[in-house]
């Protein structure tokens, strides 16, 4: 697989520790990985490099990944219809992650503390396949 034909997934996540364990294990498995520590730079970032699938924690610094996502989605057809995986350590049954969940359509919503990185890989792996 040549470098510009590997799929990009983008990790914005404001630990470091889970965006490189992330980075890395996706690294491994062949995709080519960009990584943002917040939703402001991670916008920036998804507009500009187009990665075909975002890992997207909740609560970050700067900017949330609620607002990263309703940002994204209102911009452009590419916005629009990227996947999107939310990674939170927050529960789904909260009004507003349910409400953005419902509105933008994420791929999956998972709960860091209930998923290893190997079934967070399989996910990514499961929703690409989707494309």
């Amino acid at each position: 697989m040549t470098e510009d034909k590997k799929i990009k997934i983008l990790i914005v996540e404001d630990e470091a520790v889970i965006s490189k364990t992330y980075a890395e294990e996706l690294r491994s498995q062949g995709f080519l990985v960009l990584t943002a520590a917040n939703g402001k730079d991670g916008l920036e970032l998804a507009f500009r490099e187009k990665p075909d699938l975002i890992l997207l924690d909740i609560l970050m610094p700067v900017m949330d990944g609620l607002t990263m996502m309703d940002k994204l989605r209102e911009k452009d057809l590419y916005g629009k219809n990227v996947p999107i995986i939310l990674l939170s350590n927050l529960s789904a049954s909260e009004e507003k992650i349910m409400a953005a969940i419902t509105k933008n359509e994420p791929a999956y919503y998972l709960v860091k503390s209930d998923w290893d990185l190997s079934h967070v890989v399989e996910k990514v792996k499961e929703r690409l396949s989707r494309v």
